[in-house]
């Protein structure tokens, strides 16, 4: 019942920029937080930020400085501003709501991914 559809990627040099974005949709009463991960061939996917329905937000280490996540909690959209991209920023984002269930939770929905590539 619930899409998130993601936008934004491509191919960029070292030193671009892109933003993400991601729009989610269907039968929502409340978004507890929404956030981008990553994966890279070979690697574990990885948070990369998130950001609280209240507006706590939350950065790994390696993007501190150069991404900004923000959400338009009307539109049930979450972006992701990446600056002064780097080769090891290459990787399949995927955008993640975290919707409450009564009785167990916090359900993860996932986008489909999207491709960044940045080239050296």
């Amino acid at each position: 019942q619930v899409q998130l559809v993601e936008s934004g990627g491509g191919l960029v040099q070292a030193g671009g920029s892109l933003r993400l974005s991601c729009a989610a949709s269907g039968s929502i009463f409340s978004i507890n937080a929404m956030g981008w991960y990553r994966q890279a061939p070979g690697k574990q996917r990885e948070l990369v930020a998130a950001i609280t329905s209240g507006g706590s937000t939350n950065y790994a280490d390696s993007v501190k400085g150069r991404f900004t996540i923000s959400r338009d909690n009307a539109k049930n959209t979450v972006y992701l501003q990446m600056n002064s991209l780097k080769p090891e920023d290459t990787a399949v984002y995927y955008c993640n709501a975290k919707i409450p269930l009564t009785g167990w939770g916090d359900m993860d929905y996932w986008g489909q991914g999207t491709q960044v590539t940045v080239s050296s």
